[in-house]
């Protein structure tokens, strides 16, 4: 008699509840970063895969994180990539959901997958978006940790405490950390902009010494 198969309602559920830990800082983690990278380029067709970044608390050097490397991958089609990208990687063991980007399945979707290794342990989250994705904000937030290793600091209690406040509820560790992720992302579009006037600036000024 064949096993039954698992229902996305039942997938989506086990998968939330799979429980938290928060980790020391792994120096190892970039290096499983770039492994997975070029394991994507090598098998993923090219012409889909416009850049690929390490974000998240794996990607900050020091900071305490869940030991799972979080991979941003810009493509040109998310509907290609449902077509084409989602099978080649299922076809590997990893674990893929059309998710929502704001919960409560309210759009727009992008395509989330999950890597594990053979213990059954998530080894990496990749993230499919369009360039036009806010997720590409979360590089300013990753940027600004660090550089500012006491907000990283910080950054890691904070997840410390929510690891013991929902040790198997990852919806609600992911939106108790939302105020702390919002403030510091919008004070590092802040500080960003205001960098890049002041490089626009001198690069002009420079213009006018080199041809006044």
């Amino acid at each position: 008699m064949s096993e039954r198969m698992e229902t996305l309602e039942e997938k989506v559920a086990r998968v939330v509840r799979e429980e938290i830990a928060v980790a020391s800082y792994d120096p190892r983690w970039p290096e499983l970063f770039v492994r997975e990278r070029l394991h994507l380029l090598s098998c993923l067709p090219s012409d889909l895969i416009e850049r690929i970044e390490h974000f998240g608390s794996t990607a900050v050097p020091g900071l305490s994180a869940k030991p799972i490397v979080d991979i941003l991958v810009g493509v040109t089609s998310l509907d290609e990539t449902r077509r084409s990208i989602a099978p080649i990687l299922e076809a590997q063991g990893y674990d893929y959901f059309w998710r929502s980007s704001w919960g409560d399945d309210a759009p727009p979707f992008y395509a989330w997958f999950i890597k594990r290794d053979e213990a059954g342990n998530r080894t990496h989250h990749i993230h499919m978006v369009e360039s036009w994705f806010e997720h590409w904000d979360r590089l300013l937030f990753r940027d600004y940790l660090i550089e500012h290793p006491d907000v990283a600091r910080e950054y890691g209690e904070l997840k410390i405490r929510l690891c013991g406040a929902y040790p198997d509820d990852r919806v609600a560790y992911t939106h108790a950390k939302g105020d702390f992720v919002r403030r510091v992302t919008e004070t590092a579009k802040r500080r960003y902009r205001e960098v890049r006037r002041a490089d626009t600036a001198d690069a002009a000024q420079a213009r006018r010494r080199e041809h006044p």
